[in-house]
């Protein structure tokens, strides 16, 4: 039997150190993959993985499988149940793991590789993160260089800029939307006014909204599957919630909206997709 802290590990300096929180997944997972276990499980204080919180949507059920891209995908959206370090790691050396609960014996949710029947279901999962402010920079000059200057500037202030919108330009000038976590505003306000004062970026205004959130549906099977976007967006102006900026990927759409809607869209969504049925 093999007892190990499960958030310690070296640095490149070779100093011991945290792994951040949800660092135990990340051991139980380089463990797993070092002595070639056939699965690692997960214990925490869910079930396992749902097709929605289930503190916001009464109705998420518990799904029985799931790929290592929808996992990563939906951890990084704002799902707790996982560290998107330990799923990469996964994905990376195929361990197969289980999450599932400390408080009962119940079977959990599987993330393994995808295989052909997971893409039947086109939206596995629908995510939120509310720690997501909306920054708007206003009249900056639009000419080649300029988007390299402003993100190379929150770059360097260590900011995680997620959303990117740019308006249409008018008279050389034009707005700059950006999204990053809430209490990284301050940081970027900071970057930025000084990039401004050094002439390094030439804007009018900076303008952060931090009461809006951020919704995500999921699923591998939108590669295949055509008409993802517009049945979300339809659902969401049914309710009149608007969306104030759009992100794409292969198996995922995000939408920025105000945060007093969050419930109201990710329950919207979780029924607009009848993920109740899916699981």
């Amino acid at each position: 039997v093999i007892i190990v802290a499960g958030f310690q590990g070296i640095n490149d300096d070779g100093h011991i150190t945290t792994l951040g929180r949800g660092g135990s997944d990340l051991t139980a997972i380089a463990l797993a993959a070092a002595i070639e276990a056939a699965t690692s499980e997960i214990y925490t204080d869910v079930d396992g993985v749902y097709t929605a919180d289930p503190r916001v949507v009464k109705d998420a059920q518990k799904l029985n499988e799931i790929s290592y891209d929808e996992m990563l995908e939906l951890a990084s959206l704002g799902s707790k149940v996982m560290q998107t370090r330990s799923v990469e790691f996964a994905s990376k050396y195929n361990v197969v793991f289980e999450v599932r609960s400390s408080f009962n014996n119940n079977p959990g949710t599987i993330v393994k590789q995808e295989v052909a029947y997971m893409e039947k279901v086109v939206v596995r999962g629908v995510a939120v993160d509310k720690d997501q402010a909306k920054v708007v920079v206003s009249n900056i000059a639009d000419k080649p260089g300029t988007a390299a200057k402003v993100f190379r500037a929150l770059a360097e202030a260590n900011i995680n800029v997620d959303m990117i919108v740019q308006n249409i330009s008018e008279d050389g000038r034009t707005d700059m939307t950006f999204s990053c976590p809430t209490d990284q505003v301050l940081r970027a306000e900071k970057a930025m006014q000084t990039a401004k004062d050094e002439g390094t970026i030439n804007y009018h205004d900076l303008v952060a909204d931090e009461a809006v959130a951020k919704v995500s549906v999921v699923g591998i099977g939108m590669r295949s599957h055509a008409g993802v976007a517009a049945q979300m967006f339809r659902a969401l102006h049914r309710e009149g919630i608007n969306i104030k900026v759009i992100t794409t990927s292969e198996i995922k759409i995000s939408v920025l909206i105000e945060r007093k809607y969050m419930e109201l869209a990710v329950q919207t969504l979780h029924d607009a997709f009848e993920l109740e049925r899916t699981a």
